[in-house]
């Protein structure tokens, strides 16, 4: 497994901005496809991004297409979610996973590998 951390969480106004970053060590890196899932109070975990281990394929959930960017440099084994246009309903507990089965097996199963999390919070 590879162990993962979550950095650059926050408090924002409607409209703002915030880049997380999802830090990978003790496996190699490049081997993984990353995602970025979110949960909020009383919600079901919702899957929101996902990039292959080669960052060729890329998947966004509706809800944020448009409006986040995932992205990830193999060379400093960090994985990204640029997050613009934010909205309330964006305000979750964010968290980094990595599978090494790709991005459509991270959708329908456990990924196995977490980070502890990043809380957004989005005013209104």
């Amino acid at each position: 497994q590879v162990q993962l951390v979550e950095s650059g969480g926050g408090l924002v106004q409607t409209g703002g901005s915030l880049r997380l970053s999802c830090a990978a060590s003790g496996s190699t890196f490049s081997r993984y496809a990353m995602g970025w899932f979110r949960q909020a109070p009383g919600k079901e975990r919702e899957f929101v991004s996902g990039i292959s281990w080669s960052g060729e394929s890329i998947y966004y959930a509706d809800s944020v297409k448009g409006r986040f960017t995932i992205s990830r440099d193999n060379a400093t084994n960090t994985c990204y979610l640029q997050m613009d246009s934010l909205e309330p309903e964006d305000t979750a507990v964010y968290y980094c996973a990595a599978d090494p089965w790709g991005i459509a097996t991270m959708r329908l199963r456990d990924p196995g590998s977490w980070g502890q999390g990043t809380q957004v919070t989005v005013s209104s």
